[in-house]
């Protein structure tokens, strides 16, 4: 019996366990699949909103991109920035967004030139496209950033040379244009706009061999058909430029013959034909007229040049034949003031330029009625006047292109006061920085205002350091008004390193000697020089004082009496006295035999 009951005891035992393993096995399935469940979840609701929205961001940038295929610039950046707004560093809708502006020649353009630049900060092509976007709407610090965030290692390569060729002629550097081109065109020398780059900066150039080179790169050039017609102006200029009226003519021909030819060409011509025939320029003028009242700017350009050209007088009586509203408003109407101010007709100016509103060139509008009132001068206008220029000034600001013209206007005018504080704001702007401070230092040179003279120089030297000429006007005036000498000294020697016959340079560096201690060797730099370029007033000054200094007056008279006889500025007149009364003075100290030389007593002291 004992037996059958254990038997039946383990038989229950082991169904028990049975169970008991079937419901832990059942358990620990329950307990995975919750974990997948999870886990699936997690990975939908991490994954899935990415992929969504990379779905979505794709979606709008097919978009994006059929709409700029189109042309539909306006779709195209819509689109893009909605990928944006699921992508904040989507490249492809920054490309979207940079070549849509682009063609629109919106400002735009440099902000997503810069974000394709931030997320490709090593790649050239991204801080080219940046640098050439800001050069074109006037953006030169961001350009000049750019650049220098090229890596160095492709600082040599003929794009970059370009973009940095295109800043030098942005901030006036013309020396450092030429450099960069010059690099560019040795990288690729069969590349045709390279050699048209170049060749349209040296075509200006004073040196004999690089203008006939460029001269002879441009006529090459004629036969390309992208720079055909770019090529026969820039002969034809030299060509005027030079007087070879018969190259001339065979450059207006060719260019009046051009399919590229426009209406500023026409005008080229007419600078040609007034050297060459007055006949056929009275012709092609009124061949013209009619012509360029189709278009208001091309009419206004028109007056412009005869304006520029002293046909003023013509202007006036060719306007009276003109429907009213060709004529009284902007551009043309501008024009119409400038003649009446060349003809000094103030009456006429100021009845022109009362009343009515000229838009965007209300500003001109207020100068002109202002310039009028001021030069007609009737009892009480002085205040008007004033009052007006300020409502002209007021008009500018925030403006740029105004300021400028405006700032034009008054250094035409002859009014100082005026103009200095119009190119003191112009200044700030880096795109026509290098004009202001050209025009500025104009200002100060006839005023003599020395202290702002010197300055004006030193922030045109940091404007455009590769310009000999203006290093050593600014190292000069930095030794003889001792500001910063030292300074002075390094920068008269960068200069004549960099020109060594031309007389400024020549004079900072014998200046630089002079202050040194190294007298004779300042002397030695000057007699270098050709007699005739020795003997000019200002050249001859500078050895009649270093002569001075070295105690050889017998050689200076000759010198003193050159610069005696031409124009010489007030700060080196006063130079020259200076060593004259020093030489005198030690003279007299010395007993000598010869009281012509100094009649002041023999124990006198320098002075």
């Amino acid at each position: 019996m004992t037996d059958p009951v254990i038997h039946q005891l383990r038989r229950q035992t082991n169904k028990t366990a049975s169970v008991g393993q079937t419901r832990s096995v059942r358990g620990g399935l329950i307990v995975l699949a919750v974990i997948a469940g999870f886990a699936l979840g997690l990975l939908v609701f991490t994954i899935g909103p990415k992929l969504v929205n990379s779905w979505r961001e794709s979606r709008w940038l097919r978009q994006a991109e059929a709409n700029l295929k189109q042309g539909n610039f306006n779709g195209a950046n819509d689109a893009a920035q909605q990928a944006l707004q699921i992508n904040h560093d989507s490249l492809p809708a920054y490309q979207i967004l940079a070549e849509a502006t682009e063609k629109q020649n919106r400002a735009e353009t440099v902000v997503w030139r810069a974000e394709i630049a931030r997320l490709r900060p090593r790649e050239i092509d991204s801080q080219l496209n940046l640098a050439s976007a800001a050069l074109r709407f006037g953006q030169l610090d961001a350009a000049r950033k750019a650049l220098e965030s090229v890596p160095k290692e492709n600082r040599e390569s003929a794009p970059y040379h370009v973009v940095a060729g295109w800043l030098a002629r942005a901030q006036g550097d013309e020396a450092g244009q030429e450099r960069h081109f010059a690099a560019a065109l040795a990288k690729e020398p069969d590349n045709e706009t390279y050699q048209y780059n170049l060749a349209a900066v040296r075509i200006k150039s004073p040196d004999p061999q690089k203008n006939a080179w460029a001269r002879a790169t441009l006529e090459h050039l004629i036969k390309s058909a992208p720079f055909r017609a770019g090529s026969l102006r820039a002969l034809l200029n030299d060509a005027i430029q030079h007087s070879n009226l018969e190259a001339a003519d065979r450059f207006a021909q060719e260019l009046q013959l051009s399919p590229q030819v426009t209406f500023s060409d026409d005008l080229l011509c007419l600078d040609f034909y007034k050297k060459l025939d007055q006949k056929k320029l009275a012709t092609l003028l009124e061949k013209m007229k009619p012509l360029a009242t189709r278009q208001l700017d091309d009419l206004a350009a028109l007056m412009a040049w005869m304006n520029g050209n002293g046909m003023s007088a013509e202007l006036l009586r060719w306007m009276e034949k003109l429907p009213p509203e060709k004529t009284a408003n902007p551009p043309p109407a501008i024009e119409v003031a400038a003649a009446f101010t060349a003809q000094k007709n103030w009456s006429r100016l100021r009845r022109w330029t009362k009343g009515g509103n000229w838009g965007d060139s209300e500003y001109l509008r207020l100068a002109y009625q202002a310039y009028a009132k001021q030069q007609s001068r009737p009892e009480g206008t002085d205040a008007e006047s004033a009052s007006l220029w300020h409502d002209a000034e007021r008009a500018c600001e925030e403006y740029p292109e105004r300021e400028i013209r405006l700032a034009r206007l008054a250094s035409k005018w002859n009014l100082p006061n005026q103009a200095e504080q119009l190119w003191l704001r112009v200044a700030h702007n880096p795109l026509s920085r290098r004009e202001a401070l050209d025009a500025l230092f104009g200002i100060y040179r006839a005023s003599n205002d020395l202290p702002n003279l010197y300055l004006t120089a030193m922030r045109l030297h940091e404007t455009s350091p590769e310009e000999p000429l203006i290093a050593a006007e600014y190292a000069r005036l930095s030794m003889i008004l001792d500001r910063n000498p030292s300074e002075g000294q390094r920068v008269a020697k960068e200069a004549f390193d960099q020109a060594p016959t031309e007389p400024p340079c020549v004079v900072a560096q014998a200046l630089s000697l002079n202050s040194q201690g190294r007298t004779s060797d300042g002397i030695a730099v000057l007699q270098k020089l050709a007699p005739e370029k020795l003997h000019d007033a200002r050249v001859a000054l500078y050895l009649a004082v270093l002569l001075l200094d070295d105690g050889k007056a017998d050689a200076a008279h000759e010198f003193i009496d050159a610069a005696n006889s031409g124009f010489v500025f007030p700060e080196e007149k006063k130079l020259l006295q200076e060593a004259l009364q020093k030489q005198s003075s030690s003279t007299s100290s010395t007993p000598t035999p010869s009281p012509t030389i100094s009649p002041s007593p023999a124990n006198s002291s320098p002075r």
